[in-house]
């Protein structure tokens, strides 16, 4: 099932560095209790615990409501978390064809992603329409996501130089990762 993710589902999403991964772990297994959650992911106790009070918080994962036998899922997506998690199901499977960690992009990598897309984008382009991010945070996105090869900048010969950033191969392939590269 492919999902398509809005920009502002994907800023929701970069919320939580680990929100990815728990969503695409909880499609996959219908549900989870919170320790299977925590030796899956192999993440600390605090970051799981924050992640899930986020994304309960965002209406994508709630308590298991029913009554039973203990080994019971505590955690199941709600039928909105049910798409995002479509979205990270893709997100995290591109993220791993690339040799990327779980949780190795920043929380406005994404929404920058999808934001540059198809096209090249100007530095104050991204800012405008992320504006809820600093430019400290769209600078920290932009160069982790060149460090990770998704991203090319290029400086403009001109009077004030100027950049432009695109999508390498590795970028293109995250940014159709659930669609992402429709418009908002």
């Amino acid at each position: 099932m492919q999902s398509t993710l809005s920009l502002a589902d994907l800023i929701a999403l970069g919320r939580s560095r680990w929100a990815v991964p728990l969503l695409a772990d909880l499609a996959a297994n219908r549900g989870a209790r919170f320790v299977e959650l925590l030796h899956r992911l192999a993440l600390p106790r605090d970051s799981l615990v924050r992640t899930l009070h986020a994304l309960v918080e965002l209406g994508w994962v709630m308590r298991n409501p029913g009554h039973g036998h203990p080994l019971r899922p505590e955690y199941l997506l709600t039928p909105e978390g049910a798409r995002i998690a479509a979205g990270a199901t893709a997100i995290s499977a591109t993220q791993t064809q690339l040799g990327l960690a779980p949780g190795s992009l920043t929380r406005w990598g994404m929404p920058l992603v999808r934001t540059i897309g198809s096209s090249q984008a100007r530095f104050n382009e991204l800012a405008r329409a992320l504006a809820a991010a600093t430019p400290r945070a769209i600078s920290q996105g932009l160069q982790t996501l060149a460090v990770n090869d998704l991203v090319a900048r290029e400086v403009l010969d001109g009077y004030p130089p100027a950049t432009q950033y695109r999508l390498t191969p590795g970028g293109f392939l995250l940014a159709n990762a659930g669609g992402l590269t429709s418009t908002a």
